[in-house]
């Protein structure tokens, strides 16, 4: 059942948007509470008042209400919804969608969505095998979409082939299916590290490094999407914890970051350490602030408590554990023996030699790299899409 789920449906133009009313009505009867948008060639298919019937709701349609003065707002929708599902979704919808564009309002609403996105494709035979809509869907599924694969059958052209769109009935079940992994993440905990950490020298001054934790946040983010229970354990960031699914322990130094992941760690089915974690700290700090005189000042350091190696030493069978590698030369090796050295199941290598990537910017570029020193690149993306990427590698191991 559905009872309670806030469920934006997008009608876009395909002969298959008449499954859509069949689909509205089997998810009020599920219990949904179900949001209509249509692109403005869908209405050439079905009308807003058939939909607007069977889900109790005004259809929305477009950016500004002229009869009651008021602008439907895309960011609105995209907090208030639980799942997005796009069915029919054409072939021109999801070229758009891949690249970005948004010239109606079901296409700028899916550009503002926290939630997670269903796409139904529907569209000839031909259409759907084309290398560009096939590149499309790929595109679509790297950032996180779920594709729910059209079947074989009798087209409006009078042709059979593979582009119907799954029938209303099958696509329920996905739904269902989808919430009832969502309350199965609800019983998992996961640790994420994030940011820098700050190493006194005395009341004013400290040891730090560029770490904005932007890309710990977004991970953070992405998992609590997924209805997973995070704990967030961050250095000092100016940035807004995002999501109420979040339990979110500031830390300052390395060793209050250590003690908190240690304490945490067990209770949780995996740990992605992301956070910059300086790897010295002064072995002395003074507890007054340390005049300037014309003689050199030394600082002896010594070394923190390594949270990898040691959580790679607690970690059960069961458990999964994720490093993070930020290199400047032999980027590679030097991540594949980190990853041996501690015991994790795979680790993110970012090189600052990529320009885009690592500290302060809103992007990344990343390799991930397995247990068996298998490489996968990925290209310069956002830093969300970026999480996806390596919480799409966890969940798929967990």
């Amino acid at each position: 059942m559905l009872r309670g789920k806030k469920i934006v449906l997008g009608i876009t133009g395909s002969i298959a948007a008449y499954k859509s009313a069949t689909l509205v009505r089997l998810l009020i009867k599920s219990g949904a509470e179900v949001q209509v948008l249509m692109t403005p060639c869908a209405k050439e298919f079905i009308t807003p008042l058939t939909m607007s019937t069977l889900s109790n709701k005004p259809v929305l349609s477009e950016f500004f209400n002229e009869r009651t003065g008021n602008w439907n707002s895309h960011v609105d929708l995209g907090l208030w919804a639980d799942l997005f599902v796009i069915a029919p979704a054409s072939a021109n919808t999801m070229g758009k969608m891949a690249t970005g564009i948004c010239d109606n309002l079901l296409l700028t609403t899916y550009l503002s969505m926290r939630c997670p996105v269903m796409i139904a494709p529907a569209m000839d035979m031909d259409m759907f095998e084309h290398p560009a809509t096939r590149k499309n869907i790929s595109i679509l599924q790297s950032y996180g979409n779920i594709i729910v694969e059209p079947t074989l059958g009798e087209l409006a052209s009078g042709l059979s082939g593979k582009g119907r769109m799954e029938e209303p009935e099958i696509i329920i079940n996905k739904i269902e299916q989808f919430f009832d992994s969502q309350q199965t993440n609800s019983k998992k905990k996961i640790l994420i590290t994030a940011g820098p950490t700050n190493e006194p020298i005395d009341p004013v001054r400290f040891i730090s490094n560029h770490s904005s934790g932007k890309m710990g946040f977004a991970l953070a983010e992405e998992l609590a999407n997924m209805n997973f229970e995070v704990f967030l354990v961050s250095g000092p960031v100016g940035l807004p914890t995002p999501s109420r699914n979040i339990t979110r322990i500031d830390i300052t130094t390395a060793n209050e970051m250590y003690e908190k992941a240690v304490e945490l760690f067990p209770s949780c089915v995996a740990a992605i350490l992301c956070a910059a974690v300086a790897d010295y700290t002064p072995k002395n700090v003074s507890d007054k602030k340390i005049k300037r005189d014309n003689n050199s000042l030394f600082i002896e350091l010594i070394p923190n408590k390594d949270i990898a190696m040691e959580l790679g030493k607690i970690k059960t069978k069961e458990q999964r554990l994720v490093g993070f590698a930020l290199e400047t030369e032999q980027e590679t090796n030097n991540a594949k023996l980190k990853l041996q050295k501690k015991n994790l199941d795979f680790i993110v290598l970012n090189s600052l030699n990529d320009k885009g990537a690592g500290f302060k910017y809103d992007t990344n570029k990343i390799k991930i790299i397995d247990a068996d020193g298998s490489v996968t690149d990925f290209e310069l993306k956002t830093k969300r899409l970026v999480a996806k990427d390596i919480i799409n590698k966890l969940t798929a191991i967990l």
